[in-house]
């Protein structure tokens, strides 16, 4: 059976910063879902974002089109839209590193990437830094992406504890992110999908100030996927919103059945109401 998408997305300056340095691209016709959150002084963090995002749509829509980004051999056990998506990726370092190095005003900007690639019935993942994918299933709540920070890393080495991490003045420290260096080591991963998935991809702005319980909470409640991106923005604003937040919900359903059952459910409310 085919698998449908739909998806919202949404980026918000939050309450804090003067400018918004995440960027995002959702692709239903590619299955491609992609955030980053840039960093750098100025507008620097603005520019390897948007390079980031414009990359990898342009190598993922034409990746006959271009030259080699990198050397990297594909990996034999994922599938080619994954090691696609990892070149995509590469070539997007490449284009940061080079801009940083060609204009001492973007010098040492670089952007996080929380990226997803749906192909039939399976999910492709990639990441670099502290953005992050979710996936929520039968009512659970899972996150798919490891942060590539600082916190993190202490953590994972039992120096701190999850509550000490969340409240640290380093939690915004990543130790990975496209274009600090000429290459770049991406965390790739793959699983099936289903009908019924949701998938939520994010930057920091929202895991900072928002617990896992309350997004999903947000995420069970009435509403379509505009409404909950919406709630999910406004509890990471509520909570400070001390960092740019960009929300994307990616629904998967059935093929044609889910679109008729779609239909029947709009022509009930339209009666009903």
């Amino acid at each position: 059976m085919a698998i449908d998408r739909l998806h919202f997305a949404k980026s918000d300056i939050g309450r804090k910063r003067p400018h918004n340095e995440d960027c995002f691209v959702a692709d239903a016709s590619l299955g491609l879902y992609v955030v980053c959150d840039g960093m750098g002084g100025g507008n620097a963090g603005e520019v390897a974002s948007r390079m980031a995002i414009e990359t990898i749509l342009a190598r993922i829509k034409s990746p006959g089109n271009h030259p080699a980004a990198d050397t990297a051999e594909d990996d034999p056990n994922l599938t080619p839209a994954t090691n696609q998506l990892a070149h995509a990726i590469r070539a997007a370092n490449t284009a940061i590193f080079r801009a940083s190095w060609k204009h001492p005003k973007y010098a040492g900007m670089g952007t996080t990437v929380a990226a997803v690639r749906l192909s039939r019935h399976t999910l492709s993942i990639a990441h670099v830094g502290d953005s992050r994918v979710y996936l929520i299933r039968d009512g659970v709540m899972q996150v798919l992406t490891v942060d590539h920070s600082w916190v993190a890393e202490q953590v994972a080495q039992g120096y701190m504890t999850e509550e000490e991490a969340e409240h640290s003045p380093r939690r915004n420290i990543v130790t990975r992110a496209l274009g600090v260096e000429c290459t770049v080591d991406i965390e790739l991963a793959e699983l099936p999908v289903s009908a019924g998935d949701l998938l939520l991809l994010c930057s920091d702005g929202l895991t900072r100030g928002v617990r896992c319980s309350e997004m999903l909470r947000t995420l069970h409640q009435d509403g379509d996927l505009g409404e909950k991106t919406d709630q999910l923005i406004a509890l990471a604003n509520d909570a400070g919103g001390e960092d740019n937040i960009t929300v994307m919900l990616v629904a998967v359903e059935g093929g044609a059945a889910g679109r008729l059952w779609r239909r029947i459910k709009q022509r009930w409310f339209l009666k009903a109401s």
